[in-house]
């Protein structure tokens, strides 16, 4: 399995880091990427990816913290990439839902990435919630990374799901397509297939439904597998296969 969005850097790992990494294989995690949300924390993931060489990261600066950047952050961001850890550009998007940052911070900050990530060419780790039809507007009108990226926590209906998938996109899927009544993204998952598909937990937030209200792990990736294997009516082995041979492509082909 590949989990392709953790923050393992977070506060809610500090106990026990290190014996959730070394358990990676036992798992049966093959890799993961570890995601930042500003600098100094994009500079913490990288520092967590150098503990074990199934950890890779991701650096950018998250729709929230748009408000907040320096004028030279991509410059900031262009030299943290420098590392062989870092496998893409991100999280960043749009977040209209919460507009902790006004939408025109978050709008400059997500374009001046695109434009990075496309220069670096590396792919894109999109953080998009009710911004769909901004996103794709910006994205649609970038030139884009050839490898294109993640929707990150895809939460839209079958429409937007195509919408961002004939841009070139893959779909991160995790915990939420096992809740009940998300029949909507379920949906999605069996019109666009294991072929725009990668999965994630956003760990330690969006537990599957076991876990709800609990810290989430990497290794909870299994109960993703399991209702996608439902879904598509096919085994957890050729979900893991297909899954993770779409994220080896996207982050390290």
């Amino acid at each position: 399995m590949v989990d392709t969005h953790t923050h393992l850097h977070f506060h809610q790992f500090d106990s026990d880091r290190e014996r959730i990494i070394a358990g990676f294989e036992e798992d049966g995690i093959d890799f993961v990427v570890n995601v930042g949300v500003d600098l100094e924390d994009s500079k913490r993931s990288l520092e967590v990816a150098k503990l074990s060489d199934r950890i890779f990261c991701s650096v950018g600066i998250h729709p929230h913290e748009a408000k907040s950047v320096p004028e030279n952050f991509a410059e900031r961001l262009k030299e943290l990439a420098e590392s062989e850890k870092v496998v893409a550009i991100g999280e960043t998007g749009l977040d209209f839902f919460r507009n902790i940052s006004p939408p025109e911070d978050q709008r400059r900050v997500f374009i001046e990435q695109i434009e990075l990530a496309r220069m670096l060419d590396l792919p894109l780790i999109v953080h998009v919630r009710e911004a769909y039809e901004e996103a794709y507007r910006i994205l649609s009108g970038e030139k884009l990374p050839e490898k294109r990226g993640v929707i990150h926590a895809f939460s839209s209906n079958y429409e937007w799901a195509k919408k961002f998938v004939d841009l070139g996109f893959l779909l991160g899927i995790g915990g939420p397509v096992t809740y009940p009544k998300n029949d909507s993204l379920r949906e999605v998952v069996r019109k666009v297939g294991l072929e725009h598909i990668v999965l994630e937990t956003d760990c330690p937030f969006l537990p599957p439904q076991p876990f709800r209200g609990k810290r989430n792990e990497p290794k909870y990736l299994r109960y993703v597998i399991e209702t996608i294997a439902s879904v598509l009516d096919t085994s957890c082995t050729v979900v893991e296969e297909r899954t993770t041979e779409n994220a080896i492509r996207l982050f390290k082909g």
